[in-house]
This record gives C-alpha cells, sequence and structure tokens, in this order.
C-alpha cells in the first residue's frame, strides 16, 4: 500500500483497514453485524462533503484509464445494463485473536492459512456501460457533480459513534480463491434477495457447479452496445448493503468507489493452484485485464438533467419565453423555414411520460415528419438529428431497412449459454431521444426476426415499453424515450402519435450557435420538462366544451385523439414556462392542428 492510512483518494484500503480495527476495538463483532457498515462509509462521506473533495475523484474513462492507479478512488457513470446477481465473499476472518476484513477489495496477500475463522459476506454484482447515445458534450463536469452531490447514497447501515471505525486486514490467499474468487461466484441461497430472480429467469444455479475455464475468445462479445459505444468500455461494480429496490435494471448512475484493474493479467494464469481455472460463471468472471471492477463505496442515481451544465438562470415567464422564441427560431431554420414543423417538433422534444393509466403511457408524443426522400434528407433531417444530437444528452439514430430488420435483435434477449442478458439496441435509458430514418425502407418481406423487431417497435410507440426476450417467457420492461419517424410517406410501421409533412420554403444551412446558447437551450428543456400542471376548472370546461365540439364534428374521434390534444396543450403551457394551462396556449394548439390536418390532406 501506499500513502498515508487515511488517504482516501491515493489509499482508501487502508483507510478501509483502520476504521475496520476501531471499530473492532470500540465493540463492532462481524461475527453478528453480517457485514454491516462500521464508520467506512462515513468517513468517505466525510471526505466526499465535509472537506469537498468529491472533484478530487478521477471520472474513469477510456483517457483517465490509462494513468489511473489500483486500488485508488474513481468515479464512473454507467447504465445497468445487465444485474449479474449476488457474490459470497470472505468478508472478515480471523487472523489469530485479531479480526480482519476483505471488504471492497478482490484479492488478499495473507500468508496461507486454511483454518481461519471466516464470515462470508454478499455483495451485488452489476454490469455497466456507457450510456447508449450519450453525446460528447454531455460528460460530466466537476461543477455539476459538486452541486448534486448532496443526493449520493452510502450504504444502508445503523447509527454508530464515530469512533466505531475500523482496520482492513488481508485472508488468505488460497481460502478466498477456493471458495469466493472474483471468478468462482456462487448465487445466493434460498434467502437471497436475487435467488428468486435468477430462478424466475429460467436457470436453475448449482453452487457447486464449476465450469470449464474461460479462455480470451470467450470475452469477445460482451461489450455489445451501439456502435457508438463499442470503443467505450464497461465496469463492473460491486456493491455492497444497498437495497435491491434502489437499483434496476436501464437506471443511470453514479458510482464512486474503489478500481481494481490489471491490463497485464493474463486470462490463463494458474498461480500454482487448479482452482484459479474452475470458473462458475464465466460472464461474472469479466477479466480484470479487460473489465476494470469498481468495489462501490457511494453511488447515486441520475437522471437526464445531471448530464447538463447549464447557465444559472431563474425560472421565470419572460426567461422561458425568450428561450422558447429564439429556439424555435433555431429549428425553423433548421427544417428550410417551416414554423409550424419547429413548434411540433420542440412539443415533442418537450414531451415525457409523467403517469401511467392501464396501458397508455400519459405524457408521450411521437412524432412521424413525412415528405422525406433520399434526396432531401440530408438537407433537412440531416440538419435536424444534429441539432437534437446538441440540445438533448442521449441521441440515438435508428435507419431502417428490410435487411436491417431480418438481421438483428433490436430487443435484449438473455443467453443461458453465458447466464448474460445481451444487449439490444433498444435497452435505452430513460430520457434517451430516438429518431428513425424510414427514408431508404424499400418493399420487401420481412421473415421471423423483422416480424418480431417490427413487433417491438410498434410496441415502444404505442405503449412505451420493451419486451425483453428470457426464452421462457417474455418480460414487457417500460422505457420513457422519445421517437422521432423521418420518412417518405406516412409510416406504415410506426404508428406515430402526430403525422405531419414537412413544407420547407428555403435550403439553408444553420447558423453555428454559440455555445452558451446551446446551455441555455438545454437547460430550458431540462427546466421546462420537469415542470408540474394542472388545469384550472374553468379552464377544463373551456377543453371539455371543445372536445365536445370536435367530436360532432368528426365521429372517428375517440379518447386516444383526446388525450394527445390534451397533451399538446400541457406541453403548450410548459414551453412558455407556465404550469397551468390557459385560454392562449390551448388556441395555439387547435390552431397548430387545424394546420397539420389541412397537410394531410394535401397531395404531395
Amino acid at each position: 500500500m501506499v500513502g498515508l492510512p487515511y488517504d482516501c483518494l491515493a489509499n482508501p484500503l487502508g483507510a478501509v483497514r483502520l476504521t475496520f480495527d476501531k471499530a473492532v476495538a470500540s465493540g463492532y463483532d462481524p461475527a453478528v453485524l453480517q457485514g454491516q457498515d462500521w464508520g467506512a462509509a462515513e468517513l468517505f462521506r466525510q471526505f466526499f462533503f465535509d472537506d469537498d473533495c468529491l472533484s478530487q475523484v478521477p471520472m474513469l474513462s477510456p483517457s483517465t484509464l490509462k494513468w489511473t492507479q489500483p486500488n485508488t478512488l474513481v468515479r464512473f457513470r454507467g447504465m445497468i445494463q445487465d444485474m449479474l446477481g449476488n457474490e459470497f465473499y470472505v468478508g472478515a476472518y480471523k487472523d489469530g485473536d485479531t479480526w480482519r476484513t476483505n471488504k471492497f477489495a478482490d484479492t488478499s496477500h495473507s500468508p496461507m492459512n486454511t483454518s481461519l475463522d471466516m464470515q462470508i459476506w454478499e455483495r451485488r454484482l452489476l454490469y455497466c456501460i456507457p450510456v447508449p447515445g450519450q453525446n460528447f458534450w454531455a460528460e460530466s463536469s466537476q461543477e455539476a457533480v459538486r452541486n448534486s452531490h448532496s443526493n449520493l447514497i452510502s450504504p444502508q447501515r445503523e447509527k454508530r459513534p464515530r469512533e466505531d471505525e475500523a482496520v482492513m486486514g488481508d485472508v488468505d490467499m488460497m481460502v478466498y480463491f477456493f471458495f469466493f474468487s472474483p471468478g468462482f461466484y456462487f448465487n445466493a441461497t434460498e434467502g437471497s434477495p436475487n435467488s428468486k430472480k435468477m430462478r424466475e429467469d429460467g436457470v436453475s444455479l448449482d453452487p457447486l457447479t464449476m465450469p470449464q475455464t474461460v479462455t480470451e475468445g470467450t470475452f469477445s462479445n460482451l461489450s455489445l452496445v451501439p456502435d457508438a459505444e463499442r470503443d467505450s468500455f464497461p465496469c463492473l461494480i460491486k456493491m455492497y448493503d444497498t437495497v435491491e429496490s434502489e437499483i434496476k435494471l436501464n437506471d443511470i448512475f453514479e458510482f464512486v468507489g474503489i478500481l481494481t484493474f490489471d491490463p497485464e493479467l493474463p486470462l490463463d494464469r494458474v498461480d500454482n493452484d487448479e482452482l484459479l481455472q474452475s470458473i462458475e460463471d464465466e460472464l461474472v468472471h469479466l477479466p480484470p485485464s479487460k473489465v476494470p471492477r469498481i468495489h462501490c463505496i457511494i453511488h447515486r442515481k441520475l437522471t437526464v438533467n445531471d448530464f447538463l451544465s447549464g447557465p444559472a438562470l431563474e425560472l421565470m415567464p419572460n426567461t422561458a419565453k425568450e428561450l422558447r422564441e429564439a429556439l424555435v427560431g433555431h429549428l425553423t431554420t433548421v427544417l428550410g423555414n417551416d414554423r409550424v414543423a419547429a413548434q411540433y417538433v420542440l412539443l415533442h422534444l418537450l414531451s415525457r411520460v409523467h403517469t401511467r393509466v392501464d396501458s397508455v403511457a400519459v405524457g408521450k408524443l411521437s412524432l412521424n415528419l413525412t415528405c422525406l426522400s433520399e434526396e432531401s434528407m440530408p438537407v433537412f433531417s440531416n440538419h435536424l438529428k444534429l441539432a437534437i444530437e446538441c440540445l438533448l444528452p442521449f441521441t440515438i439514430t435508428l435507419p431502417i431497412t428490410i435487411n436491417y430488420l431480418n438481421t438483428i435483435s433490436l430487443a435484449p434477449k438473455k443467453d443461458y449459454n453465458t447466464n448474460r442478458l445481451a444487449f439490444g439496441f433498444l435497452q435505452l435509458a430513460e430520457g434517451s431521444h430516438l429518431t428513425i430514418d424510414e427514408t431508404q425502407l424499400q418493399a420487401g418481406t420481412l421473415n421471423s426476426t423483422g416480424v418480431d423487431n417490427a413487433r417491438v417497435l410498434k410496441s415502444l410507440m404505442e405503449s412505451q415499453t420493451v419486451e425483453y426476450d428470457f426464452t421462457y417467457y417474455k418480460m414487457e420492461m417500460p422505457v420513457d424515450v422519445q421517437l422521432l419517424i423521418l420518412s417518405e410517406g406516412k409510416s406504415h410501421i410506426l404508428p406515430a402519435d402526430l403525422i405531419l409533412p414537412l413544407r420547407p420554403s428555403s435550403v439553408e444551412s444553420p447558423l453555428t450557435v454559440d455555445e452558451e446558447i446551446l446551455k441555455a437551450w438545454r437547460w430550458y428543456l431540462g427546466t421546462m420538462k420537469s415542470l408540474s400542471h394542472s388545469i384550472d376548472p374553468d379552464m377544463q370546461k373551456v377543453v371539455e366544451d371543445d372536445l365536445v365540439a370536435a367530436r360532432r364534428a368528426d365521429r372517428s374521434l375517440g379518447s386516444l385523439e383526446f388525450s394527445r390534444l390534451l397533451t399538446m396543450g400541457r406541453l403548450m403551457s410548459i414551453s412558455f414556462g407556465e404550469s397551468h394551462l390557459s385560454k392562449e396556449h390551448w388556441q395555439m394548439v387547435t390552431e397548430l392542428e387545424t394546420i397539420r390536418k389541412e397537410r394531410l390532406q394535401e397531395k404531395p
């Protein structure tokens, strides 16, 4: 070890070791408390927040990994792509009459002694990847982290005096690897929180089973992420003392913990112990030479707004109105001076699923822009996609062809040969924006894979759910993804909430926008989306009368159309920074809809 005993940044394991020793001396009993935190998390919380040192913890990335030393503190921001169950490990043991701990570490360097009095503890394993579609500007800033660090979560524990802090020792290397090495892991028993989940996945795991040795080729498909993310690296996060309901698949988290990474470690290292070649689950034994491990001390769930570093603006109606007008003007230029389309795009960008009623995702507003051909795509849609990338943190583009639908798998699927959830293109984080390009879609025949993909896309469009394939059963996962479809004619695969023919009057390249203005627009979109909204009784009567009149004029109108109009009214209000629907904003919605329907009646 290097550094001082309380050097939390460079020698965190030394700090853990000292707090453990103090806690044991003060009466902490590892045999009774079963791994509950003894004061280590409180020490690091004080270091991060009271001493304002969180900004000194490096953010782990492909570039910082080159110089970050193992066993030091790091931060990692990513999406939970797979939950690998629980791992048993030697958490505490007696070295003579002295208790030692192996918490927050993969290996130990104790002399071999198989007669140790050991306490077996449990930790959760999460396989995390960089957030799919994360744009370059959305990388975390030190200021954003400092402003939101109060929401960081430390492991649940009983309150103890500050003097109840203790030292970390090392367990015998052979005993550790024999039972609980990172490679030789077995899932929790019936009483474990994750045992039911693993059984539901259709896998019966024998804790004594020891499969074949892993070879380097086994890991060729570990980072199954979208093309834009394949150069990034995943992390294996080891969680301690967490409540299972705190963490869910596809959530975005920031993890702060101790890094374990050895790029020089060969996969076939034996260390004179044949048991090192016996691994129960090859995908849990992600090689430390390829996938960094982080032993998490503190974690925080993130939202889209945590990836913004906007200006310090007050939420005032005048401010919102000015930013709205500037943004609509920019989108109008991007769309060839089509201001109607620009206003629809703005409402679309402000939409989100804010509640669910049965199978209806209330608040979504998917948009299908039509009259786009292969020739006009580079002029308008590429400009639009670039504009959206500059405004939203997570944006993905999916170009659809018959061959593409027939050959890839859009939905995640459980692979029982590797006991892993294989990544699917539609495994996205909450708040992602997905642009689907249908301009290259030609007539053809879908095979069974293509039919499944089309069905998955339709379910995403209609109910904001993605069906995960667990072979023996399928599970619908709720999502919140903004969907924009670009097509020449009305999409027959994806029934969008709104279909709008684009009517450009000019072909102009959008002007370069200053970064500070972009930050203000990002702040505007993020802040307005989070506004609460309601309809006053008087205004509710106006809306009801208008909907009744619309129903009399067009008997084909149903509850879905009325729900969409109410959603547009809400989005129009919040686009002006208002939390109540006004008659003016309701009238703007009805006028926009009149223009849109007129366009639909026109011949292209």
